[in-house]
């Protein structure tokens, strides 16, 4: 049984595939299937690359308010916390039992407030009509100001007391992951003493050490780039401390990150890219690169529209523009598209063989 030769099935596919590029059986060179765009010099950033850490910006240990005894630990090393949950809890019976007596003695304050007032307004109307002297308006007076003094102080033990109750009970500040947990269920603390420590991963920065001659070009460019996984990723605000340290003479610089980077984490270690002036750059759509394994390469149009493939070599990316190191001259034309360009010239080629 005769097969189709393969030969000819490849021919046919190619065909197939690029017709809707085709008018009759040829390409007509003003008429090319993709846009082409001229390489041009362009201003374009001087960076020097430095290393840095990524540190947390919101990170804390969670310290006891009062003095008690802990009753459960809600959470772990490396557990999430949402914010305002409960992480601690503390046998609370001295502090309710320090609550029950404020309260009572608001109560007692408030009764002996009450009848003050009372005996004042008694004793006021009778000092009116002269039946009562100066002095014991004076005094009744007197009695009636000190009661509510004495509310008033029956008032900010409760407070004080409830807020012993409230510290009971320890919440996380914002949403994070534990680092360290410093104590255990049963542990008797103390006012001040460590109980757990976390940080956020949400909001995150990167401090770098620049030398003495970067800092100041730093200072005023306000511009760098922070290398991760995912590209490169600019910082949303730039803090240059005002000294440098005695020991190294680097001056310390603490870059923001956009929220959402988590692909970073604290501890690690990053590139950092520092704006330190502008030259000029050979700058092409970084969208016209072709890249095959090691190899990158541009299709290149002359002055006769035909088109062939062009191995450069690439430095930075700025943008959505790549830099050329070789391989390319200004004012020469590149196709926008190499997938388009890589099918037009495979099918010229198939037109010229046959």
């Amino acid at each position: 049984m005769n097969t189709f030769p393969r030969n000819l099935l490849r021919r046919l596919i190619v065909t197939l595939i690029t017709a809707p590029l085709l008018i009759g059986n040829t390409l007509r060179a003003d008429e090319l299937p993709f846009t082409t765009a001229t390489v041009q010099l362009d201003e374009a950033p001087i960076e020097r690359l430095f290393d840095g850490t990524v540190e947390a910006v919101n990170q804390a240990t969670m310290s006891a308010q009062t003095a008690g005894r802990v009753a459960e630990v809600f959470y772990d090393v490396d557990d999430y916390v949402e914010p305002g949950a409960a992480i601690v809890r503390f046998s609370d019976v001295e502090q309710q039992s320090a609550l029950r007596q404020a309260n009572a003695a608001l109560a007692e304050a408030l009764a002996r407030s009450k009848q003050a007032e009372e005996d004042f307004t008694r004793v006021s109307g009778l000092f009116e009509t002269g039946a009562a002297s100066k002095r014991e308006y004076d005094q009744a007076l007197a009695s009636n100001e000190s009661a509510r003094a004495r509310v008033s102080a029956a008032r900010s033990a409760v407070e004080t007391a409830s807020q012993q109750v409230e510290y009971t009970l320890v919440r996380a500040p914002y949403a994070g992951i534990v680092t360290e947990r410093h104590v255990e269920a049963g542990e008797a603390v103390g006012v001040g003493q460590p109980l757990m420590s976390g940080l956020s991963l949400e909001t995150l920065r990167v401090v770098v050490d620049l030398p003495q001659q970067v800092a100041s070009r730093v200072r005023e460019h306000q511009s760098a780039f922070i290398m991760t996984v995912d590209g490169k990723v600019e910082a949303t605000a730039i803090t240059l401390f005002p000294y440098a340290h005695s020991a190294s003479n680097t001056f310390r610089v603490r870059l923001d990150l956009p929220e959402g980077q988590h692909s970073l984490f604290p501890g690690m270690f990053v590139k950092v890219a520092f704006v330190v002036g502008e030259s000029q750059r050979l700058l092409v759509p970084t969208v016209a690169l072709l890249r095959r394994s090691e190899v990158t390469g541009v299709y290149v149009v002359d002055d006769n529209d035909s088109v062939r493939m062009r191995q450069v070599r690439v430095g930075g990316s700025f943008g959505d523009r790549t830099e050329v190191l070789s391989g390319l001259h200004a004012g020469e034309r590149i196709a926008e598209d190499p997938v388009r360009a890589g099918i037009y010239l495979k099918t010229m080629s198939v037109q010229n063989d046959e």
